[in-house]
């Protein structure tokens, strides 16, 4: 979409991310951007709160972990975009 772009936000402080850090926390508060809290499919209604068919369940929903089914949650934002945030 013309004059669009994505940001995520983080899901502990609420900051808005334009990009994820090579460090991978949020610059401000330091919470792990690669975590299941961050993460699109993260869903405490959900078996193991994720809608994907993960094995095991992730005890620490705000630690990092090596999940192949990450995806960082986006939205798209812009002049001819509603956006919920």
């Amino acid at each position: 979409m013309p004059g669009t772009h994505a940001v995520s936000r983080c899901a502990q402080c609420g900051t808005v991310l334009q990009e994820i850090p090579p460090t991978g926390l949020c610059p401000k508060c330091g919470f792990e951007l690669h975590s299941c809290k961050q993460c699109t499919y993260f869903d405490p209604g959900s078996r193991f709160e994720c809608m994907q068919p993960v094995k095991e369940r992730v005890a620490r929903k705000d630690a990092r972990n090596d999940c192949t089914f990450y995806r960082s949650e986006e939205r798209r934002v812009g002049k001819e975009c509603r956006s919920r945030w």
